[in-house]
């Protein structure tokens, strides 16, 4: 399966993330360009315990603790291909319509190399719970890959 933890598969994502621009639209969802990138960015930093997370405490959310297991496994058993309009949780972007594209991008391909180095045994994933480094490996992917493709970016 496809993890942001192999060089071949940061390779792909970065490639991809290289060729966004202000021009593409989304597919679906209620993003714009600048918004999904400063999300993705966001998100990164939460699962690495960077920027503004370094201090964060990480908690499991009720539903979570109900449901999140199974959602879990049912995201990382496979390489299929998170769906469209899936909830955003808590890293909803809605203050930044606009901003530096290529400043937010440079940022994100960052964290995807950062992932390297990948050492956040804090994380717990709000409504996931705790993650193996695989399961963390495999959801990133999932989440940047979705969010490409939601701006037709395959």
């Amino acid at each position: 399966m496809k993890t942001v933890f192999d060089k071949l598969i940061q390779d792909e994502l970065i490639n991809r993330i290289e060729l966004l621009n202000e021009s593409h639209k989304r597919i679906w969802g209620k993003m714009n360009v600048f918004q999904m990138a400063r999300h993705c960015t966001n998100w990164g930093e939460w699962v690495q315990g960077t920027g503004k997370y370094t201090d964060h405490i990480y908690k499991q959310d009720f539903f979570g603790k109900l449901f999140g297991k199974a959602a879990l496994k049912s995201n990382t058993k496979n390489d299929k291909p998170m769906a469209k309009h899936m909830p955003a949780g808590i890293h909803v972007i809605k203050e930044a319509e606009l901003g530096d594209l290529a400043a937010e991008k440079a940022r994100w391909v960052g964290l995807i190399a950062a992932y390297t180095h990948f050492s956040n045994d804090r994380f717990i994933h709000d409504f996931f719970g705790k993650m193996s480094n695989e399961q963390i490996g495999i959801f990133s992917y999932k989440h940047f890959d979705h969010h490409l493709r939601q701006f037709g970016i395959s």
